[in-house]
């Protein structure tokens, strides 16, 4: 079973009701006046939660950083005061040979936050990037941008990454994948929890920071989710990997609220009340990371999905499994099976998602399709049940895009949310277990969640028995590193043995190769 850290009381989920009111009228209203601009520069040093790059073209690429001197005063400790950043993109990290430079501003509706998409950079090249305001000079970047549309390319060097929970460990597992040798990060959900947060408890008691007493509320203020993002970013491996590599992120359901689908909460609260929760939750989300303007969220709505070409040799789709999924089936959690989960017009993805996904997997034009994803799609069975957050619960979406990469070669498909390791073969029919695969799943597991792990468990031993189609099974903590060459996959599972304390050692506790024009793991 997966695990779900800071979890409120579960009540009944509540379907989605006739929007209308106040609370509504709030989600979806426009960003407040412009906040005025001062050039009086901030008196400590503003960059406490790092640099960040992401969604590389072939010619740009976005930087983000967020103004926070204070980072646990709810405006960083800047007030309503928008501020100018400068920003340098050079080909050195000495920064002698500076290519591209601007004024970008800190804007304060926005959290402070700042998305410079710069472009003219060469195809396929590494930079470093840095920020000034004031006279406080940022922690220098290293990015790199995508190979061009036509290039032809030999490797694609990668890290599948979600899920970490601030209070369940420390994040070890990025200081290892900052030393990695890697183009890019998909980080694939669950980047914070909500809820409330206790710096006393859990494996984190011994760093010593003293929370203000808003964090123990689990609430679903703007502020709040601003200021859970701000602790994340104060943990120095999770800025080292930012800062490393480009990231390519998307959400799962604990950016917003555990389990939650489209505009229906899973816990007690209306439904206009929960749309002004989302419409939070995707504007803190947003200001967070590394995204375009175009993926500026309007109101309670985000435009996430998204695809990135890496030359001839692949496809990134980044898909969104929560703003446009129906409700759960037979009343969410692991169920027996239900007519309601065959229902047609049901859909995980949304009529519009899963059609520019589908069409976008036939034209693609390069080797491979990597579909950057949240949630499990392998049938998985829990002695006979099935759970119906995943794509368990969405059989004819999930049938749709196994017709489609039986037919275009190449499909791998990258997963978090769960927890746990796994590997898996994608099957037309998993009930017929000697069909050949038609694509492969790396589910990779947390960065930290609910303690240290172990390396299997009664419950997945049982698992791999009931599902022939997954190779692999583990239960400890770390990430995925991945390398795609025009002929084949390889997946190296790295794990840490623990994550309750400082200092873990990580190792490779499982490798697997997949063909392309032959899909299905083996050893390596």
């Amino acid at each position: 079973m997966q695990e779900k850290p800071l979890r409120l009381a579960t009540l009944p989920r509540r379907r989605l009701l006739a929007l209308g009111g106040a609370a509504v009228a709030t989600a979806l209203a426009p960003v407040a006046a412009a906040a005025p601009v001062s050039a009086a520069p901030p008196r400590t040093d503003p960059f406490t939660l790092g640099v960040a790059s992401g969604d590389p073209l072939p010619g740009g690429v976005v930087l983000w950083t967020r103004l926070a001197p204070e980072p646990f005063a709810p405006t960083g400790g800047l007030g309503f005061v928008s501020r100018p950043v400068r920003w340098q993109v050079a080909e050195d990290a000495g920064f002698t040979r500076v290519v591209r430079s601007g004024t970008a501003t800190a804007r304060a509706e926005y959290g402070h936050s700042v998305h410079v998409d710069v472009r003219g950079l060469r195809p396929g090249r590494v930079y470093w990037y840095r920020f000034r305001c004031g006279g406080h000079l940022s922690p220098v970047g290293r990015t790199r941008t995508a190979p061009a549309a036509d290039a032809t390319v030999r490797s694609l060097r990668f890290a599948v990454t979600s899920c970490q929970s601030y209070t369940d460990g420390f994040f070890t597992a990025w200081r290892h994948l900052a030393a990695e040798d890697l183009d890019l990060v998909f980080f694939l959900g669950d980047y914070m929890y909500e809820g409330a947060v206790n710096s006393t408890g859990g494996d984190r008691a011994d760093t010593g920071l003293r929370l203000p007493e808003i964090f123990q509320l689990a609430t679903d203020t703007l502020d709040l989710y601003r200021l859970r993002y701000a602790l994340y970013r104060t943990d120095p491996d999770l800025r080292a990997a930012h800062a490393a590599f480009p990231w390519v992120p998307t959400w799962d359901d604990h950016e917003v609220q555990d389990n939650y689908a489209a505009g229906v909460p899973r816990f007690d609260i209306s439904a206009e009340d929960f749309l002004v929760q989302r419409a939070n939750a995707y504007r803190a989300y947003w200001e967070n990371q590394p995204l375009r303007r175009p993926r500026q969220p309007a109101g309670a709505g985000m435009p996430l999905y998204r695809r990135l070409r890496f030359g001839d040799l692949a496809t990134a789709h980044v898909l969104d499994t929560r703003q446009y999924r129906s409700d759960q089936a037979c009343g969410d959690g692991v169920k027996p099976d239900c007519p309601d989960r065959h229902d047609p017009a049901r859909s995980l993805l949304g009529a519009d998602q899963r059609g520019w996904l589908l069409d976008g997997m036939g034209r693609s034009g390069t080797r491979w399709n990597i579909l950057a994803q949240q949630i499990i799609m392998t049938e998985l069975l829990y002695s006979g049940r099935f759970d119906m957050d995943k794509w368990d619960g969405y059989p004819v979406d999930r049938q749709a895009v196994l017709d489609t990469a039986a037919r275009v070669p190449g499909t791998v498909v990258l997963t978090g949310d769960i927890h746990f390791n796994y590997a898996a073969d994608l099957r037309a029919d998993f009930r017929q277990p000697g069909t050949p695969a038609v694509g492969v799943e790396l589910i990779g597991t947390s960065i930290s969640s609910a303690g240290d792990g172990s390396d299997t468990t009664p419950a997945l031993d049982r698992q791999r028995k009931d599902n022939p189609h997954v190779l692999f099974a583990n239960a400890q903590r770390g990430y995925v590193r991945c390398e795609l060459t025009p002929d084949a996959l390889r997946a190296d599972y790295r794990v840490v043995p623990y994550v309750t304390r400082r200092g873990a050692p990580i190792t490779t506790r499982a490798s697997f190769t997949s063909d392309r024009d032959r899909p299905g793991l083996a050893p390596a």
